[in-house]
């Protein structure tokens, strides 16, 4: 039963959905100055079925700083060397998109180093610190390591797609404190993150059902070539010559960094709205009066 003392905290990462309404939304949404407005539109339109749905008081917000000034750039330059550079046109909206958050009051987390991924990871030890369940709001798998209690839920809300502990390992193979190894085995080509070559998710979800954890499947390697897996003899040479690699991305894949910032801030949910500070910018982006009365609605909630 859910505790109504300590409700449920939700975690939205916001750069997923900011990305999907990007690509999603059409492009001639756009300010009275002509600059596009399509990606804030979906993020805004987010945000309200979100707030209206869940009627929570207890949410954050983590954005990413940059995509490639990252601490894993500096582990592993190439980290997500495959992306190409957000447009100014994107990079505009995202800093909209920071504001409207804010004039709705909601707690924003940002930060120079480290990922929108890290700084939730640090809020969830923190909420769960104080025996709240934690809903990381997102659509990456990354971030299906962090749940950690029975209560906890990775949600991809706007696809509808809530799992709990049993739902990722069901859709995975592994449980969810063995993702960051079962993606250091199988490398990421989302994010650039080196893999073992012929290690795929199958593979690896037996090695890590077998061993736990990358640090038992190196100790106990000689083991492998007695276990029912295809290729399992040539395997064990294999993933000795990749050991380095896979414990560069290791580091790349977890989410156990602590921040400071975080662990030393004060966590009240969220505040008061700032509905004049709304006004200008809407105005600012040209939204009509329906979305421009959900918003307020919301501030008013």
């Amino acid at each position: 039963m859910p505790n109504a003392e300590k409700p449920p905290v939700h975690l939205i990462d916001a750069s997923i959905y900011i990305f999907r309404a990007w690509y999603s939304m059409p492009e001639d949404f756009a300010d009275p100055q002509g600059r596009p407005t399509n990606a804030v539109y979906g993020f805004a339109r987010f945000l309200c079925e979100f707030l209206e749905h869940t009627r929570s008081r207890h949410v954050a917000v983590a954005f990413d700083e940059s995509l490639s000034k990252s601490f894993r750039n500096e582990i592993y330059p190439d980290y997500k060397a495959n992306r190409e550079p957000a447009p100014a046109d994107l990079e505009r909206q995202f800093k909209w998109c920071k504001d409207l958050a804010g004039c709705l009051g909601l707690p924003l987390y940002v930060h120079s180093r480290f990922e929108a991924d890290d700084l939730i990871a640090a809020l969830s030890r923190y909420w769960r610190g104080r025996g709240h369940a934690v809903a990381v709001v997102t659509g990456d798998k990354d971030l299906a390591q962090l749940l950690a209690g029975p209560d906890d839920s990775w949600w991809d809300f706007a696809r509808r797609n809530r799992l709990d502990e049993a739902g990722i390992r069901l859709k995975f193979g592994v449980r969810p404190d063995q993702i960051a190894d079962f993606l250091a085995l199988t490398g990421d080509p989302v994010d650039n993150i080196p893999g073992v070559p012929g290690v795929g998710p199958k593979t690896a979800a037996s090695l890590l059902a077998h061993f736990g954890t990358i640090d038992a499947l190196f100790e106990r390697i000689d083991e492998l070539a007695f276990l029912k897996i295809r290729g399992a003899k040539a395997m064990g040479a294999r993933l000795r010559q990749h050991e380095p690699t896979v414990r560069l991305s290791r580091r790349l894949t977890g989410l156990e960094t602590p921040i400071a910032e975080i662990e030393s801030a004060t966590h009240d949910g969220i505040g008061a709205a700032n509905p004049d500070g709304l006004d200008v910018l809407l105005d600012t982006l040209g939204f009509g009066r329906t979305l421009r009365q959900r918003l307020h609605r919301l501030g008013n909630t």
